[in-house]
C-alpha cells in the first residue's frame, strides 16, 4: 500500500505574527496583574522596607535567613498543612457524595443539584459571618442542638478544624460540578456489561466508577490543595490566626507581617516560600499521577 503524505502549506510571516497578535491582550493582562507583581515580590523580599513599603536597605537573603530561623513561621507551615488536609478531605468527600446522590433521577432532583452546587456562589466572608453566629456559645444553633455552651472558635483544639470544615464545604460546590461532569461522562454500556456479568452495585462502584473518575479526582485534589493554601477571608473573620497561633496559616502570617507589622520585605519572602511549597507539591502530585498512568 502506498503511503499518503499530507503536506501542510507553509504559513506566511503575516499569519504567524497575526497569531501572536491574538495572544497579545491575554499576555498583557497576565504580565500586568500576575508576572510583574510576582517578580516585584521576589525583588522586594531582598530588602528591608520602611512603613510605606519602600525599599530602604538591601539585605540579600537576610529576610529568608530570619524566616527559616523563626519558630512562628514553621508553626504556620505546620498549621497550613493541617488546614489543607482538612479542607481537601471535607471538600472532596462532600463533593463526591453529593454528586453520587444526584446521579439518580427522582422528583426534585434539580432542587437538590442547585443546593449542592450553591456553596460555590457564596462569598467566603459572608458565610464566615453566618458561621460565626451559628457557633455562638449561647445563641448559636450548633450549641443549641448539642446542648453545650462551647466557643469552638476560641479553643485551640477545635478552631482549625471548624475553619477547615467551613472552607471545605465552600469548596464542595465546585467539586460537586466536577464530579457530576465526570460521572456523566462514564459510558452506560460499562455498567450494563457489568450487570450481565453479575456484578453488584459495590463492584460496579469499585471497578468502574472509581477508575473512570481518576482523572477528575486528580484535578479536583490539585485545585483544592492550591485553593486551600490561599485560604484567608474566613480565617481573618473567624479567628484572626488565633487562638494563639492555632489557625495562623502562612497566608494570614503574610498579611499580619505586611499590614500589621509593616514588614513588607519579610512578608514578600514568606510569599515566595509559599509559592515554592505549592509548586513543589503540585509537581509531586503530577509525578505521582504520571507513574500511575504509565
Amino acid at each position: 500500500m502506498e503511503e499518503i503524505v499530507i503536506i501542510e502549506p507553509k504559513r506566511s510571516t503575516w499569519e504567524k505574527v497575526k497569531g501572536y497578535g491574538y495572544l497579545l491582550p491575554a499576555m498583557t493582562i497576565l504580565s500586568v496583574f500576575m508576572f510583574w507583581p510576582f517578580f516585584q515580590t521576589i525583588y522586594r523580599s531582598l530588602f528591608l522596607t520602611n512603613n510605606l513599603g519602600q525599599n530602604a536597605e538591601y539585605l540579600g537573603l537576610g529576610n529568608y535567613t530570619e524566616l527559616f530561623a523563626s519558630e512562628s513561621f514553621w508553626n504556620s507551615v505546620l498549621v497550613s498543612f493541617k488546614f489543607v488536609i482538612i479542607v481537601v478531605f471535607v471538600g472532596v468527600v462532600l463533593g463526591f457524595i453529593t454528586s453520587l446522590l444526584c446521579q439518580k433521577t427522582f422528583p426534585g432532583i434539580k432542587i437538590f443539584s442547585t443546593s449542592y452546587a450553591m456553596p460555590m456562589a457564596i462569598a467566603s466572608a459572608g458565610m464566615a459571618m453566618i458561621f460565626q453566629v451559628m457557633l455562638n456559645p449561647t445563641v448559636g444553633i450548633v450549641n443549641r442542638i448539642l446542648g453545650t455552651y462551647i466557643n469552638y472558635l476560641s479553643q485551640p483544639s477545635s478552631a482549625l478544624l471548624v475553619v477547615g470544615i467551613l472552607t471545605g464545604w465552600l469548596n464542595s460546590g465546585m467539586n460537586f460540578l466536577y464530579f457530576s461532569s465526570g460521572l456523566a461522562s462514564i459510558d452506560d454500556s460499562l455498567y450494563e456489561s457489568a450487570s450481565i456479568d453479575g456484578a453488584n452495585g459495590i463492584k460496579k462502584f469499585i471497578y468502574i466508577t472509581i477508575p473512570s473518575l481518576k482523572p477528575t479526582l486528580f484535578f479536583v485534589v490539585v485545585t483544592n490543595v492550591i485553593n486551600a493554601f490561599q485560604g484567608f477571608g474566613q480565617i481573618n473573620i473567624l479567628t484572626k490566626g488565633g487562638p494563639g497561633q492555632a489557625t495562623n496559616v502562612i497566608v494570614y502570617d503574610i498579611y499580619r507581617n505586611a499590614f500589621m507589622n509593616y514588614r513588607y520585605g519579610y512578608a514578600s519572602a514568606e510569599s515566595v516560600v509559599l509559592f515554592l511549597i505549592v509548586m513543589i507539591l503540585t509537581i509531586i502530585m503530577f509525578k505521582i499521577r504520571g507513574k500511575e498512568s504509565a
